[in-house]
């Protein structure tokens, strides 16, 4: 039998950080934008933490729409077995590069089908994917609909990232030229109500990230990759999240089959 992925450590999730962030640095890692710095990729610790608290350790899993790859990097080093999906190419070397890793294309024609037999995997996580399917002729119920079709009974799907109508960042980004902002947020309810009327049961909802992460990537070399400085940063994030929940940034959402 497997064993469960709450035996991973905090250190274990800092050794796999540490890689994708000297990933960063070289040519083939420059899509890695949010671990080019130290502080950008704590981010990520509480979402390795929630998969190895939700799926067993060796389960299946399914990152939907792998964009560049960093979470099927996580997941193989972590002990998954991680299947990755995306309408568009992968191009990142150490993925396409293992033997072991699964990589499925799907046809821009069909984005609302998943090309996986139903009940397929333990889990299925979306790393700030969901609110992109309308971009490219897709919609979340349909998404979600599929997701639970693919899913064992019993599994799980972890939404992170997905982005909150409240958000102090998303509304400055929005009056603010050459800043990324998302074309739809999302309310508690409405992201919760999704998730329901997909069939699925909510274990945990919460909100996070007050603190602005990816512009620290423009810091001095010395603190960008300061882990200390990371840790201080994740610290204080989490304070602020539980004084101010209403202005964060994201949703996270763990839900059942």
């Amino acid at each position: 039998m497997p064993s469960r992925g709450c035996n991973l450590t905090p250190t274990d999730y800092q050794q796999i950080s540490q890689e994708l962030v000297d990933l960063a640095q070289t040519p083939e890692g420059q899509w890695l934008l949010p671990f080019r710095s130290a502080i950008g990729a704590a981010q990520y610790t509480r979402l390795y933490r929630q998969v190895a608290e939700t799926v067993v350790r060796g389960g299946r899993v399914l990152d939907w729409g792998v964009a560049s790859g960093h979470f099927s990097y996580y997941l193989q080093r972590a002990g998954y077995r991680a299947v990755g999906y995306s309408i568009e190419d992968l191009t990142f070397a150490p993925l396409v590069n293992d033997p072991t890793y699964q990589f499925v294309r799907g046809g821009a024609n069909q984005p609302r089908v998943l090309p996986f037999a139903a009940g397929s995997f333990d889990a299925v996580v979306s790393v700030g994917v969901l609110e992109h399917v309308r971009e490219t002729g897709g919609d979340e119920a349909s998404s979600l609909a599929e997701i639970y079709r693919v899913l064992k009974n019993g599994g799980s799907l972890i939404c992170y990232h997905l982005p909150s109508k409240g958000s102090w960042i998303e509304f400055l980004a929005r009056r603010s030229p050459h800043r990324h902002a998302h074309l739809y947020l999302y309310s508690r309810r409405q992201a919760l109500g999704m998730m329901r009327a997909a069939g699925f049961e909510l274990a945990e909802a919460r909100k996070y990230a007050f603190l602005p992460r990816n512009v620290c990537s423009a810091l001095p070399p010395w603190a960008r990759h300061s882990g200390a400085l990371g840790a201080v940063f994740e610290a204080a994030d989490t304070v602020l999240e539980r004084v101010l929940p209403a202005l964060c940034t994201y949703h996270r959402v763990v839900a059942r089959k």
